[in-house]
């Protein structure tokens, strides 16, 4: 429950807001494979998920070694 009703950002009222317009107008039309997707936006806009789930698509990051980035690089001239 808390994380439905905080952490709400431009983003996901947006999404929130298209969600439920798109539902409107599936049931207008009579189209609720639209519905359907639309249902889909707002309840990732309200459980505050994404496609790849909460912090899904961050890439973990990799220490480098002092002694790799200040290592002089050398080249070979090939004839």
């Amino acid at each position: 429950m808390k994380n439905i009703l905080a952490n709400w950002n431009f983003m996901r009222a947006l999404r929130l807001i298209m969600g439920v317009i798109i539902i409107i107008q599936g049931v207008q039309q009579k189209e609720f494979m639209y519905a359907f997707a639309g249902m889909l936006l707002s309840g990732m806009a309200i459980a505050n998920i994404g496609c790849c789930g909460v912090g899904g698509c961050n890439m973990p990051t990799r220490k480098m070694d002092k002694e790799i980035i200040n290592k002089e690089i050398t080249y070979e001239e090939i004839h």
